[in-house]
């Protein structure tokens, strides 16, 4: 399977917390103590396993597009 890892645009981020809300692997969460230049508290990714799979769901459902998804592929691996 895939690896992931997500990046998040903290400064932009409103911290609605869809994104929290479908990750499967529980990877996001609200940053605790921490306020952007919005006056928000953004979501962060904590993935201390490597169990993101870059599935995406973050991505599509960000209002903001403030989440950009990477994925690693084994070599040989057929493209998906």
């Amino acid at each position: 399977m895939a690896r992931g890892c997500i990046e998040i645009r903290m400064e932009k981020c409103k911290g609605c917390g869809l994104c929290v809300a479908v990750c499967k692997k529980g990877n996001i969460v609200i940053a605790e103590g921490q306020i952007n230049a919005l006056g928000y508290a953004p979501a962060e990714f904590k993935d201390p396993n490597g169990e993101c799979t870059g599935c995406k769901m973050c991505a599509e459902i960000c209002p903001d597009c403030c989440i950009t998804v990477y994925r690693e592929h084994k070599a040989g691996a057929a493209s998906e």
